[in-house]
């Protein structure tokens, strides 16, 4: 499921260890000096120096007074443009705010990003508790959300089975479920109920249900819905919530629909 982790023959040494240093930065939320970014790197000082010096003239690292790097304001402005292009369409923003409107409740689009389950779109709603988590670009926890269970569910069993052990099963919550056999089972109820759902399992008194936008083609061209809410609401309202995600996937489906190749007429 996920890309080769061999790297290429063409693979620029000099571009994956800048990487690597900006990955290490942003690990430490307290910055890292000079010494200890080349240690964590395995480069020398000097090589470690320049290339701090290069990512910081550009934006991407910052150098504080006490001679430590943070990540850089540079990191943000990819983040927002990731954003963007992630979303697709600016009519698939649309669509899901206006059901956040209707609904009350936070509204995700999510496909298959570089072969992992991950966020692509969010609309928060001021009935949902904040979740810090589920941002655009989350790519963790299929196992444990709707969404995530949506998506799997496009898959065939052995394509799951191959994803769960790439990825893991982390419990989240006590309630997670943390075996193949488990998930399979959950998977095929969502199935025959016609929605995939869970109670908890992501965060404590949270639910969560989802719907198949597009089921079929490449991995990236599958996408689907959900909806975060108190679980207690979940209890109350699923055929009316199943309704109205029916209608948002409708909606979504078109957003995301091709745009019809233009024509032109022949010049004699």
């Amino acid at each position: 499921m996920r890309e080769s982790a061999v790297p290429p023959s063409d693979l620029v040494g000099s571009v994956a260890r800048a990487l690597r240093v900006m990955e290490v930065v942003g690990e430490s939320p307290y910055g890292l000096t000079t010494k200890q970014i080349a240690r964590r790197c395995d480069i020398t000082v000097a090589a470690a120096y320049r290339m701090l010096r290069t990512l910081a003239h550009m934006g991407y690292v910052l150098r504080r007074d006490d001679g430590g790097y943070q990540l850089g304001l540079a990191v943000a402005d990819r983040f927002r443009e990731l954003v963007i292009a992630m979303r697709g369409p600016v009519e698939v923003g649309e669509v899901l705010r206006r059901a956040a409107m209707d609904s009350g409740y936070s509204h995700y689009v999510a496909s298959f990003v570089s072969g992992r389950v991950a966020i692509t779109a969010v609309a928060e709603g001021p009935k949902t508790p904040y979740l810090e988590d589920l941002v655009p670009g989350f790519d963790d926890g299929a196992h444990a959300t709707a969404l995530g269970k949506t998506l799997l569910a496009t898959l065939d069993q052995r394509q799951r089975a191959v994803y769960l052990k790439e990825q893991g099963m982390r419990a989240f919550t006590q309630a997670t479920l943390r075996s193949p056999a488990a998930l399979e089972a959950d998977i095929a109820a969502g199935l025959r109920r016609g929605m995939q759902v869970e109670i908890g399992q992501f965060k404590p008194g949270v639910a969560c249900a989802g719907l198949t936008v597009v089921s079929t083609g490449e991995l990236h061209q599958r996408y689907v819905v959900a909806c975060a809410l108190p679980a207690a609401d979940l209890m109350k309202q699923a055929p009316l919530l199943r309704d109205q995600l029916t209608q948002t996937a409708r909606d979504l489906a078109r957003a995301l629909a091709p745009a019809p190749a233009s024509t032109s007429a022949a010049v004699a």
